[in-house]
């Protein structure tokens, strides 16, 4: 169009000719002005102003941007955010003063924030805190117990659910009562039908664990886990992050099977569950398929629950302010230096000692030995 308008024709004939407004054509002459048309630059430009009329003036922004790095370094109380400086500049009688928003979108735009800003690190791998799961050699299955579930009329509901890390192999009993057995036979039940993994993971409560009123207690399901050369696996009280996997399946259940359906019964419910979890396994077949490894179940081995203890427990637990760490009724010490931090504190029970290792999501293959103590394993009977 300009091209045209300067070999003579009128801008009203090249509007005709190129089917657009006068006005356009009388924008793109005006652009292109004198200059060679190799020179001009024809990219579109973004509608309305250059800069915004309501934009704060550039000495205002100099000077808050100068302002912050005075209060840095000299303000007694050692504040020099967006409310520091706005309260200053209010003192200072400087008019108009922007406002708190608009303080922090101008530090943001001059690039003084930037150092400031999180720092996110890649997401360690499944199972870090356990090498030989990390390093995709040994199946780790998460289990959970999920209460205070009621169907209409009164019946109480709890359900004891069950996935594995690497397969995501999936299980669920719904039950009038999960208790120490019940939750023992479920696991020999499922065990005896997909093999055993290298390592099983509970949280603290006394149905996996054990009682907790006295030291070196040891429940059903560990002693089941040991007899049967699982490690048993026991996450930190109150990190609900090492349970990530098994609550999310919690809340997949309840939400695909508890609350879609209306229930008649517990074995009503059961029906549900199951049809569900035989879904949910077919969805990960290939998945399964790719998973480490599980053991054959022993055919016809008796479970002697009042066996010495022989094997290994793991207990991941956080160290307090002092370093402390306190597990089975104990008290130890790991490191001086290991404050706040968390520890994989690994029980032999054949050896007789106790190791405990540095854990860093930061940093999940370097995981030194940071002590070994004595232990004495409990030789008293299992109460049945």
């Amino acid at each position: 169009m300009v091209a045209a308008v300067r070999t003579g024709q009128s801008m009203r004939q090249v509007a005709q000719r190129f089917g657009v407004s006068l006005c356009t054509v009388q924008r793109w002459v005006r652009r292109a002005g004198d200059e060679p048309l190799g020179s001009v630059d024809f990219s579109d430009r973004p509608d309305g102003c250059p800069a915004s009329p309501r934009r704060v003036d550039r000495r205002m922004e100099d000077r808050i941007v100068v302002l912050r790095q005075q209060l840095q370094r000299h303000s007694p109380l050692g504040e020099y955010g967006a409310a520091a400086i706005y309260r200053h500049l209010v003192e200072a009688g400087d008019a108009p003063v922007p406002s708190l928003r608009t303080i922090g979108r101008i530090l943001e735009r001059r690039g003084v924030l930037d150092a400031c800003r999180r720092v996110r690190r890649p997401a360690p791998p499944k199972g870090w805190y356990l090498p030989p799961v990390a390093a995709g050699g040994a199946e780790l299955d998460s289990f959970d117990i999920v209460e205070g579930l009621v169907i209409r009329g009164g019946t109480e509901v709890e359900v004891l659910n069950g996935i594995s890390l690497h397969g995501g192999l999936c299980v669920s009993w719904p039950r009038s009562q999960i208790t120490a057995k019940t939750a023992a036979h479920c696991l020999l039940e499922h065990w005896g039908q997909v093999g055993l993994p290298g390592y099983a993971q509970f949280d603290n409560d006394t149905i996996f664990q054990g009682a907790h009123q006295w030291p070196d207690s040891f429940g059903r399901i560990t002693r089941l886990c040991l007899l049967l050369n699982v490690v048993p696996v026991f996450v930190p009280p109150r990190e609900p992050g090492f349970q990530a996997m098994i609550e999310n399946y919690n809340g997949r259940w309840q939400a695909k099977v508890w609350s879609r359906f209306e229930h008649a019964g517990l074995v009503d419910l059961t029906a549900h569950s199951d049809a569900f979890v035989a879904a949910a396994r077919q969805r990960v077949i290939p998945r399964m398929d790719a998973a480490p490894h599980r053991r054959r179940f022993p055919p016809g081995r008796r479970l002697n629950l009042q066996a010495p203890l022989r094997g290994r427990v793991i207990f991941l637990r956080r160290t307090s302010e002092s370093g402390h760490v306190t597990l089975l009724g104990h008290t130890y010490r790991p490191s001086v230096l290991w404050v706040h931090r968390l520890v994989r504190a690994e029980v032999d029970l054949t050896g007789g000692c106790m190791e405990f290792f540095a854990l860093r999501r930061r940093d999940p293959t370097r995981q030194p030995l940071l002590a070994r103590v004595r232990y004495q394993p409990p030789v008293g009977s299992f109460h049945e």
